[in-house]
């Protein structure tokens, strides 16, 4: 299930389009300033996630803004479509970058040191249900609470989905593949007959990715599932208010701790399902001399 763009995301889209046409079909030349390169742009995802209110901040701690740097606001699929015709040409790019995503595993990408440490240091993906799930949904409780897995297991999903896989199918296929991790999810779980249950995700390749798989293994043990995409604000409010009955998209302590702050007394957390999450600005290798976030004033 695809996130359909939203007007500001299609307008940003086109900005980046449009912005192509001018000072960045140029090859990365170290020798120029990079902002001059890329008209003092870090390309962005969706205004509302954590990792754009943590680069706005970096903007600020770096004093960037001194320099005119100024982040553009648009999506996943804009921000990682822009990125790859930008390494097709070996032009020069920042952009928001988290792992796992599949964007590492297929582009040469690094980090940019963070000295300041803005971004804050590794992260986890957490389990949320909403209150007394245990009680009316013993099962896919139990399910949920087991759920966990490695960012080398969900980069096998989001491959397979970036490169045209539906992404049920796609979570089917890895179920297929991994008999053994996903017994130890439902292993002496009763099953339960059409009972229905609805999670929620943010539209990140990641939370796709997850969000599939438990979803296709509460099928496997006789509940209906379905899924929805929400902005990451909403998306805890459907916990919270018992909307929806989980989600294991929660990066913390970082990326959705503003979040998990104003509800975390109406959400239950069931704990990590996946651990060693990183957010940062990120830029292709072939950018040598660009390593931290304090080179962006060179």
């Amino acid at each position: 299930m695809r996130k359909k763009l939203s007007i500001l995301a299609l307008l940003s889209a086109l900005f980046l389009i449009l912005s192509a046409c001018g000072t960045e079909l140029a090859e990365y030349d170290p020798d120029k300033p990079l902002g001059e390169q890329i008209n003092y742009t870090i390309t962005g995802i969706d205004a509302g996630a954590g990792i754009m209110l943590s680069t706005q901040n970096a903007i600020k701690d770096y004093k960037l803004d001194d320099y005119n740097w100024q982040l553009q606001t648009s999506s996943t699929a804009a921000m990682t479509s822009t990125l790859e015709k930008a390494i097709k040409d070996k032009r020069p790019i920042v952009v928001t970058g988290w792992t796992p995503h599949w964007m590492f595993t297929k582009f040469d990408l690094k980090f940019l040191k963070d000295p300041k440490n803005v971004y804050g240091d590794a992260e986890n993906i957490n389990t949320m249900v909403r209150k007394g799930l245990k009680k009316d949904m013993p099962s896919a409780y139990t399910v949920l609470d087991r759920f966990n897995w490695t960012a080398e297991e969900m980069s096998d999903v989001m491959l397979q989905v970036n490169d045209g896989a539906d992404p049920k199918k796609a979570a089917r296929e890895w179920i297929e593949k991994n008999p053994d991790k996903v017994k130890k999810w439902t292993d002496g779980v009763e099953k339960v007959n059409g009972d229905k249950i609805k999670l929620t995700y943010v539209a990140w390749d990641s939370e796709i990715a997850s969000t599939n798989v438990v979803a296709e293994v509460l099928s496997d043990i006789g509940y209906k599932p379905t899924i929805q995409a929400m902005e990451i604000q909403p998306m805890w409010a459907s916990i919270a208010t018992g909307a929806a009955d989980g989600m294991v998209a929660a990066w913390l302590p970082n990326t959705s701790g503003v979040y998990y702050k104003d509800y975390k007394k109406d959400v239950e957390n069931l704990g990590v399902n996946l651990k060693g999450a990183r957010v940062g600005l990120a830029v292709p290798t072939y950018m040598k001399n660009i390593n931290s976030i304090e080179d962006l004033k060179k």
